[in-house]
C-alpha cells in the first residue's frame, strides 16, 4: 500500500476516520495520531453567515501547504501528515478542512498539528467570501492568527 498524498484540495467532503486510517496504515512505528477538523459556523464577527465560498490558486495552494508540512517535519519528530481543504460553496456545519499528524509519541503529534493549523490559518492561499444578511463580504486574516504563528518564531509578514 502506498502512502496517501499529503495535500488534497477538493470540493467533496472528507471522512476523517478514513483519512487517518490511510495515514497510519503503512507505518507500525505510529504510536500517536493527532487531528483537527475545522467546520463552518453560522456566525462570524457578530453577523449571521448563511454560506461561505472558498477560492484558491490551483497548484500554488498545494505547493504552499506542502512547504508547511516540510517545515513541520523539520521542526518535529513526526512520521507523516495530511491536510485536506475544501473549496467551493460551503454551508454552516460543513467540514472545511482537516489536519492529521502521526508520530511515535503524542507530544510531537500534538505540537506538529497545532503548528500546521497556525501556519495554515495565516499563510495558506485561500480566499473566503461570506454571505451575511448585510450582503457578501471577504474575510480578512485575524491579528490573533498572526500572533499564534508568531509563537512558533514565524513572522506572518515574512512566512
Amino acid at each position: 500500500m502506498t502512502s496517501p498524498a499529503r495535500v488534497s484540495i477538493q470540493t467533496a467532503d472528507f471522512d476523517l476516520g478514513a483519512e487517518v486510517a490511510l495515514l497510519r496504515a503503512t507505518d507500525a512505528r505510529v504510536g500517536a495520531v493527532c487531528s483537527f477538523v475545522g467546520t463552518m459556523r453560522d456566525r462570524n464577527d457578530g453577523s449571521a453567515v448563511a454560506s461561505m465560498e472558498l477560492e484558491h490558486y490551483p497548484g500554488m495552494t498545494e505547493k504552499a501547504i506542502e512547504a508547511m508540512i516540510d517545515e513541520a517535519q523539520r521542526r518535529f519528530d513526526i512520521l507523516g501528515a495530511r491536510v485536506v481543504h475544501r473549496v467551493g460553496l460551503l454551508q454552516p456545519l460543513d467540514q472545511i478542512m482537516m489536519v492529521a499528524v502521526v508520530a511515535a509519541h503524542r507530544g510531537q503529534s500534538f505540537q506538529a498539528c497545532e503548528f500546521l493549523m497556525d501556519y495554515l490559518k495565516t499563510q495558506a492561499p485561500f480566499w473566503k467570501k461570506e454571505q451575511t444578511p448585510e450582503g457578501a463580504r471577504w474575510v480578512d486574516a485575524r491579528v490573533a492568527d498572526d500572533a499564534a504563528l508568531a509563537r512558533w518564531g514565524i513572522d506572518a509578514a515574512n512566512a
